[in-house]
């Protein structure tokens, strides 16, 4: 009897030892998380063994289970009242606070699991350690939401750019004037975003403390609380970052009724903005989340996820709204801009969203995509037909490139800046299918070998629709002369913008020659027209030239070649060949052909025309005179030779 008294006392003594060391060890400061984690559950351990041994015995260890309750909910209270915030510092600071709760949960825990005899004293007690966890609970979710609204590092915007400042603010409520003066000697440092890259949206030094939280909190079966404490908090963090970034939440309606000059820098505005959130904002969301709740994986996609959605769901609406919009042609550059951007972003989404199989945001980000499209194809077809279908009640003045033709070529030299996106666009499926009451118009002539992109394949059938425009324009003139003048100005201003473009690729040297044959052939039809008639006053003899022809009929013809001239002159001054290649050309061909038949008028017909030495008289104009008179024309500006 007197050894097995001698071998309890032994184990209890060896018990105590074991516990002495424990708690001395847990005394240190530099710890590792996990091991003061396991120092304090083999302090429970051992605390319990030892109370469990004394109760046997009758030794009053519920006792000082009560009295170590007691004094722990002394604490406890003492801190929950406290309406300062005592945890808001490093984690060596906070590491006391963690382990009280730590124990307490830990005795919650052993007493569950323990024997007492006295089976209502030990509800009691589990009652008593229960309370105390949940109040430790609802201060712990206290002091989790101060430090991440307290630490919070912003975002900055200045003058549309985006920078990043790291606000660095002084932890405790209450500063010290050592403090105060050590923030005022901080300088903000701005970053630039022309790269990736991730930053801390709370300040590092309190990310331990924010994770022993949430451990603690999970552990205690409050991880509910910790996470909707966790959302709450950076939901409204983001809510700011959106509205620095001027990406204000408006409802699909108001974005569709939106006239197009307030919308179009929206869209622009909108896209610098949506890069920097999803690059920058959410990418350090993400690092934040893995970082606060490191060791539970769920919880850190599922809170991602809820601070995010919000945000994530006005971009689909306002992709939304876009599409839904009418199908204007100034339009499809911004809705291209808009799908770039999407699509470079995809890596990015499905990066900040992985760690569970596609979820609906990203399946509906890809659908916002071919939404966007479908809308460019609606969208170009829409400028084709109206390139076809541009309607005009007057004849354009003087035969010059009409504004269509410089909007289109210039509308296309900047649809070509899209060329990969618009070919991975338009190859999809057939454009007919997208707008089915376009039926575009092909050349008889037209490269359709199965090596020619969709782009080119579209822009031809544009140059094609413009040119069918072009012939409706140029049938309002009752001039049939200033209708190829018109035709011609306007053909060879269309090759001379493909031809010193990046076009040219698209469009191909064969299509290159057959459109310089076209307004080279309005060229030979003006002449045409505007001489033929005229030039036959000094071509046609009477009787075929069997007989010579009277004075009177010569001159009769003569005078009749000048007065056709000079109205030739008058009206056409007032034309206009603007490009100044082109007009020279035009002169020094119609000059040629006049000049060689009046000269060769005078040459046979001078004696007849220079009866009585009236010569200065008779002949009004000599060749040079008349050469010189045709360099006149095409210039815009309608002279007179009376």
């Amino acid at each position: 009897m007197a050894d097995h008294k001698s071998a309890v006392e032994g184990e209890k003594h060896l018990v105590a030892a074991a516990l002495h060391i424990v708690r001395a060890l847990g005394a240190h400061k530099n710890l590792e998380d996990d091991c003061r984690k396991l120092l304090v559950d083999l302090d429970i351990k051992l605390s319990a063994m030892t109370l469990t041994s004394e109760e046997n015995k009758g030794g009053g260890g519920l006792t000082d289970i009560e009295n170590w309750m007691n004094s722990v909910e002394m604490k406890v209270n003492s801190w929950v009242l406290d309406k300062t915030f005592v945890l808001n510092c490093s984690l060596d600071e906070a590491s006391e606070y963690f382990e009280l709760v730590e124990q307490v949960l830990g005795l919650a825990d052993n007493l569950a699991s323990f024997p007492f005899n006295d089976d209502w004293k030990k509800k009691e007690l589990l009652h008593q350690a229960h309370t105390v966890l949940h109040f430790a609970m609802v201060k712990l979710e206290e002091e989790f939401s101060h430090i991440l609204v307290k630490n919070r590092q912003f975002l900055e915007t200045e003058k549309g750019n985006m920078s990043v400042c790291l606000c660095r603010d002084v932890i405790n409520e209450e500063e010290d004037e050592d403090g105060e003066e050590q923030e005022q000697e901080e300088e903000v440092e701005e970053l630039s975003i022309s790269r990736e890259f991730i930053i801390n949206l709370v300040r590092p030094n309190v990310i331990p403390v924010l994770k022993c939280i949430a451990n603690l909190m999970f552990a205690s079966k409050y991880d509910q609380e910790c996470t909707l404490a966790y959302i709450r908090n950076r939901r409204v963090a983001l809510a700011e970052v959106l509205f620095r970034l001027d990406m204000e939440r408006m409802s699909i309606d108001e974005l569709v009724k939106m006239d197009w000059p307030r919308l179009d820098p929206m869209i622009k505005k909108w896209i610098q903005s949506l890069k920097t959130s999803v690059r920058l904002y959410l990418a350090s969301e993400k690092q934040l989340c893995d970082q606060v709740f490191e060791e539970f994986e769920s919880a850190k996609l599922k809170c991602f996820i809820e601070i995010s959605k919000s945000s994530m769901w006005q971009v689909l609406d306002f992709v939304e709204a876009i599409c839904t919009g009418s199908a204007e042609p100034e339009k499809l550059f911004r809705i291209l801009d808009m799908y770039e951007v999407l699509t470079d972003l995809i890596p990015n989404i499905d990066a900040l969203f992985s760690g569970e199989p596609r979820c609906l945001f990203q399946m509906e980000y890809r659908e916002a995509i071919n939404r966007l499209g479908c809308c460019v194809k609606r969208t170009f077809l829409k400028f084709e037909s109206a390139v076809r279908w541009e309607p005009s009640t007057n004849p354009f003045a003087q035969g010059g490139i009409h504004h269509l033709t410089r909007y289109v070529m210039n509308y296309i030299k900047i649809v070509l800046e899209y060329e990969d996106t618009l070919n991975l666009i338009l190859k999809e499926d057939d454009m007919t299918v997208v707008c089915p009451n376009m039926i575009p118009i092909r050349e008889q002539d037209e490269d359709t070998s199965d090596n020619v992109q969709p782009l080119a394949q579209q822009l031809r059938i544009v140059i094609s629709s413009l040119e069918y425009n072009l012939h409706l324009k140029a049938n309002l003139y009752t001039d049939i002369s200033l209708n190829h003048l018109f035709l011609m100005n306007n053909i060879h201003y269309m090759v001379q913008k493909i031809k010193d473009s990046d076009l040219r690729i698209i469009f191909g040297d064969p299509w290159l020659k057959r459109q310089i044959g076209k307004f080279q052939l309005q060229a030979r039809e003006y002449k045409r027209a505007t001489w033929g008639s005229v030039l036959d006053l000094l071509r046609s003899e009477p009787g075929g030239g069997a007989r010579p022809v009277s004075k009177k009929i010569l001159r009769e013809r003569f005078r009749s070649f000048i007065l056709a001239f000079e109205e030739v002159y008058k009206i056409q001054t007032g034309w206009l060949i603007p490009d100044l290649q082109l007009r020279d050309e035009v002169q020094i061909s119609v000059s040629g052909l006049v000049i060689q038949v009046y000269r060769s008028f005078l040459e046979r017909h001078y004696n007849q025309l220079d009866v009585g030495g009236y010569f200065g008289k008779r002949i009004k104009y000599s060749t040079d005179d008349l050469a010189n008179h045709l360099l006149e024309l095409f210039e815009g500006s309608s002279k007179s030779l009376h």
